[in-house]
């Protein structure tokens, strides 16, 4: 099969893949729980191009992204539930009924009004589908989400119903709090303390969230400062001959200080 523009050559080429006999025997042999964390990982690719500001990769990663969509949806096809142009049709059908603003007559002042309008109706829908309405504010954010997203997600549900600071200094000073429960800790329970560094985490994604910043953003960026000043000191000690591990703290906090002036 030869590359092509078009999204029904990508259909077949899945199709031609789980074909049994004539298919590749691992896609053959995954379900949905076997790709899912392969979806989860394109999803991060992508992300992590966005944060490079990496168009070219972007491009490849959105292309791995969008097969596992058509990976899920071909399984659901071989069983009868559901297929890729269903999961096209409900999308755009979603988009539209979430958008009166746009598509209707209504009109929404700002995003936040937006935000508001969109929730209600993804709650009108869910009553529609016969889902109960899960009581409490906090009953709609996904367990499976990574715990900053979820984090700042219930942060900003019990924000909704008024459980908030208005002031990020009251965060900053929470920050203080939390870290001297766990300097406290450290000395009489090393156990408690580990469990106080989760609510410093909680903490710290509060005030992400009061400064307008993503944290899971933020420590991808941050991650990625950090390997690469963390690259400076091997190369450093490299060109005098050494490595981290026959190096002293005090030789590569020295190479650190240095990298991040350069920066």
């Amino acid at each position: 099969m030869t590359p092509s523009r078009d999204i029904s050559r990508l259909l077949d080429i899945m199709a031609a893949l789980r074909t049994p006999q004539t298919g590749c025997p691992w896609d053959l042999a995954q379900n949905f729980s076997t790709i899912a964390p392969y979806t989860l990982e394109e999803a991060y690719e992508v992300a992590d191009a966005i944060a490079r500001n990496d168009l070219a990769d972007l491009k490849e990663e959105l292309g791995d992204l969008l097969l596992q969509v058509v990976f899920h949806a071909r399984m659901a096809e071989e069983q009868r539930g559901f297929d890729f142009g269903d999961v096209v049709e409900a999308i755009t059908q979603k988009l539209v009924r979430r958008h009166p603003h746009v598509f209707g007559e209504e009109r929404a002042a700002d995003a936040t009004a937006v935000k508001g309008r969109w929730e209600e109706i993804k709650t009108q829908e869910k009553v529609a589908r016969g889902h109960a309405k899960r009581e409490g504010a906090l009953a709609d954010v996904p367990i499976a989400l990574p715990a900053l997203t979820r984090a700042l997600k219930l942060q900003n549900k019990a924000s909704d119903v008024g459980f908030d600071w208005n002031d990020p200094r009251a965060v900053i000073r929470k920050i203080r709090e939390e870290a001297d429960e766990i300097e406290a800790a450290l000395e009489a329970d090393p156990a408690e303390a580990a469990a106080e560094v989760g609510d410093l985490l909680f903490a710290a994604v509060n005030l992400a969230r009061h400064l307008a910043a993503d944290p899971e953003s933020l420590l991808r960026q941050t991650n990625l400062k950090f390997e690469r000043r963390f690259g400076a000191i091997e190369r450093a000690l490299a060109a005098r001959g050494k490595a981290p591990q026959n190096s002293t703290l005090a030789e590569m906090d020295a190479l650190w200080e240095e990298a991040k002036d350069r920066e």
